[in-house]
């Protein structure tokens, strides 16, 4: 190969071309010699209703947290983007993508996932319709659908068709489960009121 400058040059200039460093994930990548070691923080927040604290880089995702630190392994991974909703949790009330919320995020705020939502050994009236529809075939995207359920009534308490439908679009269930889980959130919400009297 004919280069341009000498060769102690062309030695320098290859010597540089390495791998561009990376952001430091999941353990492998923190072991990795050219990943970036970013500052970590410290975040508390509420689990579940139970406080955690965790030392960590603010900006990795929750999901990775909620599966690996705290081994909360309802909560899916899907596509990593946000599209697919498997991961859904929620946060303050609010579902949230948690492939896509940094942890740092999460700071003195409180957090719901799929573990936390029985109470006393009692399903909740989401759940219990979705069992009871049998809204589910493979069952990987269900913790999602449940939370992102729950988040609807907590802002809907009757929600329309159209409300179900709106909210589902931002679920991806792969086996087309979709008339199931109508059934079930309509059942859930008629159980939710039920249960409020």
């Amino acid at each position: 190969m004919n280069w341009p400058w000498g060769a102690s040059e062309a030695k320098t200039v290859l010597e540089g071309m390495r791998p561009l460093p990376y952001a430091c994930g999941n353990q492998a990548h923190r072991a990795a010699p050219q990943c970036i070691q970013r500052m970590d923080s410290t975040i508390t927040f509420t689990v579940n209703g139970q406080t955690r604290t965790l030392t960590t880089d603010p900006q990795r995702p929750l999901l990775e947290v909620l599966r690996e630190e705290f081994k909360l392994t309802g909560t899916k991974y899907g596509c990593g983007e946000g599209q697919c909703r498997a991961c859904t949790v929620l946060l303050n009330g609010k579902s949230v993508a948690s492939c896509v919320t940094p942890v740092g995020d999460t700071d003195r705020q409180s957090l719901l996932t799929i573990e936390g939502l029985a109470q006393g050994g009692r399903l909740h009236p989401v759940q219990e319709a979705f069992l009871a529809e049998g809204a589910f075939q493979c069952g990987y995207c269900t913790s999602g659908m449940i939370m992102g359920t729950v988040a609807l009534l907590n802002e809907t308490p009757n929600p329309t068709e159209a409300d179900i439908k709106a909210r589902l679009q931002r679920h991806l269930c792969r086996c087309c489960g979709y008339p199931k889980l109508i059934q079930a959130i309509r059942r859930a919400a008629t159980l939710r009121q039920e249960q409020s009297l």
